[in-house]
């Protein structure tokens, strides 16, 4: 070895979003004059900048460089140590290459993030709103979730109501909205709520949301059955007290010696009462002739052969669901913008072109067997402080065998980085994974019935990155 090296100091210790400064003194112990480069190594390699980059140094003599380590503040500096090293390598003696270590403790530090989906829910009885928390801290979270509102008018049913989550993932939590009390007649009422994130030693994160509650029967339903009662009730009595008047016209003669007793005259004709004269119904038109090709008389074969319908998601799963009655299955495919939709890809094979750039723009699901399936889209937002995307529109559902839609085919929609989704059936799981531009396919990923982490999501946070491709299995 022709080479001595130090690090001072060995260990230190930053913030993220902070920087630190080592210093790497070296000596060259061999006979000869050689020049030094330095590469920064190991996973805070991203962080380090080694100034200068090269060295050189005469026999015996001894020369410093500094290395700055400057870690984001992102779930990817994890907290605790992080071992860190520069390799040295020698122009004349390449093969004594050395690398010399160090050791970085980043400190920790939380941030939480919370977001209703949908913001507002409709209903009569109950409203089922998602809160989606997201860890953006580099140590796990604990937390746990109530809601208020006020004056009491709503009961919550809250699933978890305590999550724990690691750096850089996202949690949602189911939530159940009854009202105390049920709007038989009227318009529909806003209620205000509040869901609380708490943390143990930390002012608790409120997200607001709006339940709108409905009437159960709608004003003018209620005014229309009072008018028609009011009427029918009229209707009636009229009906009874009306008595049409009967009188004989017969006039009673003596009878004469000789003359026998003739036959009184006949009584005028009675005519009944008139009905109260109201609109006739005109008789429903005849039925028109089906058109050719029909079922009906006259039909005959098109002159035209008519299109072939579009092969949907929903089209291809129904075709798995006939051979597999029993099984589980879920079909898809994706849209980009200057290619349309892809071919329909099922049960773990790629839909989407991986490598080719196309950003997508909208992804088309269907299951069968999973009693259905939901998910929301995440897409770029240039608002961003962060550089990260956002869900601009709640998430949507489908039942099994339905076209369920993620994200829009118009030519202004926002690049697809992701969409969340799971299956409803509370047995099975869906698991994805998805090709992020200039990356690679990311590995296989799960959501766990019944856990807090009921959805998965496919895709990137990245606002510079999109997804191009992607394989469901359920």
């Amino acid at each position: 070895m022709s080479l001595w090296t130090s690090l001072e100091p060995a260990s230190t210790t930053v913030d993220p979003g902070g920087s630190t400064t080592v210093r790497l003194r070296l000596r060259n112990t061999g006979d000869v004059v050689d020049e030094y480069r330095f590469e920064a190594v190991g996973s805070s390699a991203p962080w380090t900048v080694v100034e200068p980059q090269t060295l050189r140094l005469y026999p015996g003599t001894t020369g410093s460089v500094e290395l700055t380590i400057s870690p984001p503040r992102t779930p990817d500096a994890t907290a605790g140590p992080n071992p860190y090293a520069v390799r040295i390598i020698p122009t004349e003696h390449p093969e004594a290459t050395t690398v010399p270590e160090g050791n970085l403790t980043i400190t920790p530090f939380t941030e939480l993030r919370a977001e209703l989906v949908p913001p507002t829910v409709k209903g009569r009885f109950r409203g089922r709103p998602r809160l989606a928390v997201d860890n953006l801290g580099n140590t796990k979270l604990t937390a746990s979730v109530s809601g208020s509102d006020s004056g009491d008018q709503l009961s919550y049913e809250i699933r978890p109501s305590n999550v724990q989550i690691e750096p850089g993932r996202a949690a949602f939590v189911k939530t159940t909205l009854k009202p105390q009390q049920i709007i038989w007649f009227g318009s529909s009422e806003q209620r205000p709520y509040t869901l609380a994130v708490r943390r143990s030693g930390v002012t608790p994160l409120d997200v607001e949301g709006t339940y709108v509650q409905r009437g159960f029967l709608p004003r003018w339903l209620a005014v229309f059955l009072s008018v028609f009662m009011a009427l029918a009730i009229t209707f009636l009595m009229l009906w009874i007290s009306y008595k049409p008047q009967v009188a004989s016209a017969a006039v009673e003669k003596p009878q004469e010696a000789g003359i026998g007793t003739l036959p009184p005259e006949t009584a005028p004709e009675l005519k009944a009462p008139k009905a109260p004269a109201g609109e006739v119904t005109a008789p429903p038109p005849a039925a028109e002739n089906q058109q050719p090709g029909g079922a009906g008389e006259g039909g005959g074969g098109s002159e035209e052969e008519a299109e072939a319908p579009e092969e949907t998601a929903a089209t291809a799963v129904q075709e798995l669901a006939v051979d597999d009655p029993s099984g589980r299955h879920i079909c898809y495919r994706v849209y980009a913008a200057d290619q349309g939709w892809s071919d329909v890809a099922c049960d773990g094979e790629a839909a989407g072109e991986a490598g080719g750039g196309q950003p997508l723009k909208a992804v088309n699901i269907a299951v069968s067997g999973t009693n259905g399936t939901s998910g929301g889209a995440f897409v770029r937002n240039p608002a961003s402080t962060k550089g990260e995307g956002h869900y601009p529109e709640p998430g949507t559902n489908a039942a099994d065998g339905i076209d369920h839609y993620v994200g829009s085919t118009k030519n202004d929609t926002p690049n697809l980085m992701g969409f969340s989704i799971n299956v409803d059936d509370g047995k099975g799981n869906v698991c994805q994974s998805s090709y992020v531009h200039n990356d690679a396919w990311l590995n296989l990923a799960c959501d766990v019935p019944g856990d807090q982490l009921d959805f998965t999501y496919v895709g990137t946070h990245d606002n510079e990155l999109w997804i191009e491709a992607i394989k469901l299995k359920v």
